[in-house]
């Protein structure tokens, strides 16, 4: 207990002081010895309040979810919670940092909360694949209401001080020494503010029935998502132990589920993916960044940049394109200040820090550069050419290639240390992966430059070496790939993208690639044509598309036709699809959606582990964290690697010789130790 918890007295007030860092995670001992604190101050008569304070950064900013994956050992966070309420004396959390999960129940279970402003409150738990387990369902409606309540728990929403003041989720902002504050507000305190004796405010059915709709279509239907919602809507025509008591069960049996498992390890893996093993190197400085390039991905990079609070220059050849591209970013935050989401004030701040220019000298100003131009590997060489004339000694310079070779691009500067690839993925003020690719001369400290601006952009970073496509397209061209094969061999194109819609992609491949333009994809398989093995399997039906004109939605037609932006089957695409069947000889057959699925996953696995034999993922987990938050894998399911390890080395095994019968010639199998290294395969 002394090592985590310790108890400092003021006066009459004990105050808990809880030091587990790095988040002050409510680890076994910390509960142990919150238990034992608040015991001991019930008992001591020269005790008339307690103080909940975290040490450090941050009040208890959730559980240790290293404990999740077995046995919960006592006491739990329900016993802490009840000692707490049975405590005759009043009881007071001082928050500052974050009060998350299991850390806000506790906070829920004393008698006020006192915070810091900009701390973040709330309760996670539904994106880890569970309930809150310690009263967060019954405690946070008697505050609320039901609909709010609803609306928070399943969204998982992690708000300010300033609105949770307004929802009484806190009682008081502290102005600024929060212990003191604290310790104030527990000795002014008269008595018991227990939650569990309030009563749940009012709420209409319809506007319960209009709030568990809207998070279930949110939640997509999950499991946590129904049952977060069936627990939080009993809160008000249940007795509070009963509600209780049928929460904590639900929590448990979700714990244990494989979705559950895979939100953990999504969690740690995304924590893993930038902690590059023998990387010590410290980033170089970087203060101002330049982004050449005003289109769609170089204005997004900007906004990604200015809402970091970095300033950015925004470099382009002719005025024209650099007045577009500044009118896209004014326009991105006057939408913001329409919706509410920014002040004006915060936004003319953003903006404020946008230096638009045609002029390539002032280039020589910034710490590092990147580069957001057409995917033209001779057009990028010529941009890195100039760069390399201009730009400062030791400032990095950066491609956002989202293929081409890193190393050709380098090799046009007298620098190549200096260059990284950054791939970003669109619209990149949104997305948050970050692809860090490190060429075969760039330097560790450039390297590290590229992951530090990474976290200042609050992006998922992930280190890939120098090969085409890096991670996520090499794998997802591997995906695309086989779902062409079962184009090709009956499916059609809305069978495909149900099946893997079903499964839980966002999107199925084929609309996929009529939303981005299958141009793109025609353009690489163009640049690679002459060096294809002739003998390998090659499906011609995505360049008979493109040749017909049919780039996607752009055109109105790919893959499907778009009449007023609605997709819809087309029998042009059919014709195209059985000429090509026909000129192969190839017979259609039915092809249930469940071999759909474990085709166009099992080839996204064995891309996994050749990537990972070539030494150009670091990481199995990070080939899941890539697939996740770049190309639309559900996170419940993991990611390709963790669906692969639920299922065992022997049945992918298996499941891989079907595979690669079926793919034929040019097939390249992948060694499964990669994944499976502590399992026969």
């Amino acid at each position: 207990m002394a090592d985590v918890v310790r108890v400092e007295p003021e006066g009459d007030v004990a105050v808990v002081v809880i030091d587990n860092p790095p988040i002050n995670a409510s680890s076994l001992s910390v509960r142990a010895g919150i238990l034992a604190a608040v015991e001991a101050a019930a008992a001591d008569p020269a005790v008339n309040a307690v103080v909940l304070i975290g040490a450090g950064s941050t009040f208890i900013a959730g559980a240790d979810l290293k404990e999740f994956g077995q046995p919960l050992a006592d006491p739990q966070n329900p016993a802490v919670i009840a000692a707490i309420e049975a405590c005759a004396k009043p009881v007071v959390a001082a928050l500052h940092g974050a009060a998350l999960g299991g850390g806000f129940e506790i906070a829920l279970g004393c008698d006020a909360r006192v915070a810091l402003a900009e701390t973040k409150v709330g309760l996670p738990e539904v994106t880890l694949g569970i309930i809150p387990g310690a009263g967060g369902t019954q405690r946070l409606p008697r505050l609320t209401g039901i609909p709010k309540a609803v609306e928070l728990v399943c969204k998982g929403a992690r708000i300010g001080t300033e609105e949770a003041l307004a929802l009484g989720m806190i009682d008081a902002v502290a102005p600024a020494e929060l212990r003191a504050a604290a310790v104030a507000h527990a000795r002014a305190m008269i008595g018991k503010n227990r939650l569990r004796d309030r009563p749940v405010p009012d709420a209409s059915p319809e506007a319960i029935e209009a709030a568990a709709a809207a998070a279930l279509k949110a939640g997509r239907g999950r499991p946590a998502v129904r049952a977060a919602i069936a627990a939080i809507t009993v809160a008000a025509e249940t007795p509070i132990d009963e509600g209780l008591a049928a929460e904590r069960a639900a929590f448990q049996e979700l714990r244990t589920s494989r979705e559950a498992r895979a939100l953990r390890h999504q969690f740690f893996a995304e924590r893993e993916a930038a902690k590059l093993p023998g990387l010590d190197a410290k980033p170089r400085p970087l203060a101002r960044v330049a982004v050449l390039g005003a289109g769609t991905m170089g204005t997004g990079i900007a906004i990604s940049s200015l809402d970091a609070g970095l300033p950015v220059t925004l470099v382009e050849q002719d005025a024209a394109a650099l007045d577009r591209g500044r009118a896209r970013i004014s326009d991105f935050y006057a939408g913001r200040v329409a919706r509410g989401a920014l002040t004006a004030e915060a936004a003319a701040a953003r903006e404020g820090r946008l230096t638009p220019t045609l002029d390539w000298d002032s280039l020589g100003e910034v710490d590092l550069v990147i580069e957001a131009v057409f995917e033209d590997l001779d057009v990028k060489r010529e941009v890195f050419k100039r760069l390399d004339a201009v730009a400062r000694p030791g400032a990095v310079l950066a491609s956002n290639t989202s293929y081409l070779d890193l190393d050709a691009i380098a090799a046009a500067t007298s620098r190549p240390e200096d260059v990284v690839g950054l791939h970003f993925f669109s619209p990149a003020n949104v997305m948050r992966l970050l692809e860090v690719v490190r060429g075969a001369k760039t330097a560790p400290d450039t390297l590290a430059t590229g992951l530090a601006l990474g976290r200042r952009l609050g992006k998922v970073s992930v280190v890939s070496g120098n090969a085409f496509g890096f991670i996520g397209n090499r794998i997802y061209a591997a995906y695309r790939r086989q779902c062409e094969f079962l184009l090709e061999e009956g499916a059609s194109p809305a069978e495909v993208d149900a099946a893997l819609e079903g499964f839980g992609f966002a999107m199925g491949p084929f609309a996929v690639g009529d939303m981005s333009g299958l141009d793109i994809a025609w353009r690489m398989r163009q640049s690679t044509a002459a060096s294809r093995d002739p003998s390998h399997r090659y499906v011609t039906i995505p360049d008979r598309l493109c040749e017909a004109g049919r780039l996607g939605r752009k055109t109105g037609a790919g893959y499907y036709r778009y009449e007023d932006g609605k997709r819809q089957p087309d029998p042009a695409t059919v014709a195209i699809i059985d000429a090509a069947r026909a000129e192969k000889g190839i017979v259609p057959r039915a092809i249930a959606a469940e071999e759909i699925v474990e085709r166009a996953l099992l080839a996204m696995v064995n891309e996994a582990c050749l990537l990972l034999g070539e030494g150009v993922a670091p990481r199995a987990s990070d080939v899941d964290v890539v697939l996740t938050n770049g190309y639309g894998f559900p996170k419940w399911e993991g990611g390709p690697v963790f669906w692969a390890t639920e299922r065992g080395a022997a049945m992918v095994a298996r499941n891989l010789d079907r595979l690669e019968e079926a793919s034929g010639a040019g097939f390249q199998r992948g060694d499964l130790a990669a994944i499976f290294a502590a399992e026969p395969v």
